[in-house]
């Protein structure tokens, strides 16, 4: 059935044709398209090539054409084909309301309820995972991963500068991050020609800030960002952090950029996911050389995020993309996948297998965590979180005075 959708960054209003998008059927085989992300790691590309061969060595009739693309490219690939002929059979999506509910509301996403019922796939995964599926009303999307993020830090930086423990609470942080500086350590590596990198820093300074309760009342607009006074004392710490704690230069390089001046011992700490384990290992780091502690907030809610992979609503081919996201979370594939990822299974009856000191570090990190803080440019909707990032950005580069910053978010919710 043809499905009106919303595409590009202006909008555009497009009719998606039924039957004209996704792999298509060669030689007798039915090929199927998955458009992701392309994996940081080397290793994680290796093992989910190695998935989709397992997948089609037991399903002969079918093939994968998996198509990875880096972060902003893969949105921009998404606004631009979802719902026109160029579309694909299966695509990535972070879960939250501000990105993958983008895709929903504009009508791309193919309801998989049937799916649901004939997998059994609602006994597969958690509660948790369940809601990011069934937060619009229908069953959209099929869990990928689980995401939680932390700070990794350098223990050999840590030493040189005097410290011996990671810190418990932000005052500590912030006089770690003092003492690094006068060792003439970087404390703090962020890219920020990808806005959501530093991004990780503001949401994480504006749960501590503001707690648990005015942080969810902001991001649903349920409070004024102009009126609490929690989000000055953000910016401004915002601030401080971005001219004195984080590399020079930050703001005209990337994520993989700053990363590399963790992996090379040149700053001391990293904002960044359990994906980043493997690429501490891919770096040829020590492991026990390096540390993970949540950002301490003072509210016990973790950082992260839930990403899926949704069926196209004008899938060609939507039994046989169902029947590969029924392998990929599957037991047997979903051993390899954490195996690599280093992160907790979507599936409910998968536990890593002999994990190591280092993958094992966020055990405690989850364990003691009462909820989640997920990342604003899921909270937010896609305009607004453009907005969020440019009032970051002048914010950062001193353009713009910390004590404005949420008057000004505000002004551009209310002319929403």
């Amino acid at each position: 059935m043809p499905k009106i959708i919303a595409v590009g960054l202006g909008l555009a209003l497009v009719a998606g044709v039924s039957g004209c998008s996704g792999g298509g059927s060669t030689d007798g085989k039915t090929e199927i398209t998955w458009f992701k992300l392309t994996e940081s790691a080397d290793s994680a590309n290796t093992t989910i090539n190695e998935i989709v061969a397992d997948f089609e060595k037991a399903n002969p009739d079918i093939t994968v054409k998996v198509e990875g693309r880096a972060v902003d490219a893969h949105k921009d690939a998404l606004r631009t084909t979802l719902g026109t002929s160029g579309s694909p059979d299966i695509f990535f999506s972070w879960a939250g309301p501000g990105l993958g509910g983008e895709f929903i509301d504009a009508g791309a996403s193919l309801d998989l309820e049937k799916y649901y019922d004939e997998y059994g796939w609602a006994d597969r995964f958690s509660d948790t995972t369940m809601s990011t599926v069934t937060q619009y009303g229908g069953h959209d999307g099929v869990p990928y991963t689980q995401r939680t993020e932390a700070v990794f830090y350098n223990k050999e930086l840590f030493a040189q500068a005097g410290i011996d423990a990671a810190p418990t609470n932000y005052d500590d942080l912030v006089s770690d991050a003092k003492k690094l500086k006068s060792a003439g350590i970087t404390p703090f590596e962020f890219g920020g020609t990808v806005n959501w990198h530093v991004m990780r820093l503001l949401d994480s300074l504006l749960e501590t800030k503001c707690g648990a309760d005015t942080y969810q009342a902001l991001v649903t607009k349920k409070a004024s960002w102009a009126d609490e006074s929690c989000v000055a004392d953000t910016y401004s710490e915002f601030a401080t952090w971005t001219s004195d704690y984080v590399n020079p230069g930050f703001i005209s390089i990337n994520n993989d950029e700053s990363g590399a001046l963790f992996f090379s011992g040149k700053a001391a700490m990293a904002l960044e996911g359990d994906w980043f384990n493997q690429q501490v290992r891919d770096a040829g780091m020590a492991e026990d050389s390096v540390g993970i502690f949540a950002f301490p907030t003072g509210t016990d809610r973790i950082y992260g995020f839930n990403e899926n992979n949704y069926i196209s609503a004008n899938s060609k081919h939507p039994d046989e993309a169902a029947k590969f996201l029924d392998y990929l979370t599957s037991a047997e594939a979903q051993k390899k996948f954490i195996a690599t990822f280093g992160s907790r299974s979507v599936n409910v009856d998968v536990v890593p297998a002999d994990q190591n000191a280092f993958d094992a570090e966020w055990n405690p990190i989850v364990a003691a965590s009462t909820g989640v803080y997920m990342n604003n440019d899921q909270n937010l909707s896609q305009s607004e979180t453009t907005e969020y990032w440019r009032i970051q950005n002048l914010v950062a580069t001193g353009e713009l005075e910390p004590s404005k910053a949420g008057a000004e978010f505000q002004k551009f919710i209310d002319q929403e």
